[in-house]
């Protein structure tokens, strides 16, 4: 069967793909925490975190919809709603198609604070490879960000 123009096949990973695997997660996660450590620390529980950066991702949303897309109960995330209105984060208006329902969405505030956080992981990143990698281990990083993308990004 083809898959993204490469031929699928059924076969078993061998015990390349499992050292790699076993050696490229630890290593993503450590550069994952990194680039959080770049931006100002921010006070919010992981869940908080999620609604918002779901939010950002896709727009406004009910709490029930968050709520199913989390999985968690609408009451939970009714909560973890109020909280971060209360924090000037996120706002509620009339949903656009039904009128009975309310959506709720990021405010300029937090807009403006994902694009500040943002810039703080690319400056730390970009210093951080001009330092660290002269041009062909960056080219060679170029060429293993098309591998790492077509990994993320695999069914």
């Amino acid at each position: 069967m083809w898959w993204n123009g490469r031929m699928e096949t059924d076969r078993a990973p061998g015990p390349e793909a499992a050292a790699l695997a076993g050696e490229l997660r630890p290593v993503l996660a450590r550069l994952s925490r990194r680039l959080r450590q770049q931006a100002d620390p921010v006070d919010l529980t992981r869940s908080q975190i999620n609604v918002l950066v779901r939010l950002e991702r896709d727009g406004p949303a009910t709490v029930s919809g968050l709520a199913r897309a989390e999985g968690v109960r609408p009451q939970s995330m009714g909560a973890t709603i109020s909280a971060l209105e209360g924090a000037g984060l996120l706002r509620r208006d009339l949903h656009p198609d039904d009128g009975r329902k309310t959506a709720i969405s990021l405010t300029d505030a937090a807009r403006e604070q994902f694009a500040a956080h943002r810039l703080a992981k690319e400056d730390w990143l970009q210093r951080t490879l001009a330092r660290e990698l002269d041009p062909d281990e960056l080219a060679r990083l170029r060429d293993a960000l098309a591998l790492l993308a077509r990994i993320a990004d695999a069914a």
